[in-house]
């Protein structure tokens, strides 16, 4: 199976700073592992000693949260991906636009997935915080997201 590959060159904008660029680049490189390529084992590798505050409450707190909440996700959508659609930078906040579908055949298909905005705090070129809003396309994803949404995780609220 093709994995998704971020084209970030197709995404940065011609009047970020090069500290927009960079901050860009560590976003999209982190969702390219984790979403796309699904290595769970590089994520953790790289950034578990970071700080990682989380704010979606369906995840644990922490790199180790996101890791166990994909990698549990994975094993029921192995062909799960992210097409980013648009990346903005403000300050230390780096936004992602996304259109997250779970099987190959629904890429591209605006009917199918997820609709996601992700946000990321970037702090000395570090993930550092995340915040999230999901819309479920279709009613299978709006079933999931019902019967999955309902434990909170960690303490940190949703704002």
């Amino acid at each position: 199976m093709q994995k998704p590959n971020i084209n970030i060159e197709k995404l940065i904008k011609p009047h970020w700073s090069e500290t927009d660029r960079a901050k860009a680049k560590a976003v999209i490189e982190f969702v390219q592992l984790l979403m796309n390529e699904h290595n769970f084992d590089l994520i953790t590798a790289r950034y578990a000693q970071n700080t990682y505050k989380q704010h979606n409450r369906s995840m644990a707190d922490g790199i180790s949260g996101v890791v166990t909440t994909l990698r549990d996700f994975t094993k029921l959508a192995p062909e799960f991906s992210y097409d980013v659609k648009h990346v903005f930078v403000d300050g230390e906040h780096v936004i992602v636009h996304s259109h997250a579908t779970l099987k190959a055949k629904h890429r591209g298909d605006e009917s199918k997935g997820m609709n996601i905005i992700d946000t990321w705090k970037v702090v000395d070129g570090k993930l550092v915080e995340h915040w999230d809003a999901i819309q479920a396309l279709d009613l299978s994803m709006r079933l999931y997201n019902l019967i999955a949404g309902g434990k909170v995780k960690n303490a940190n609220g949703v704002f």
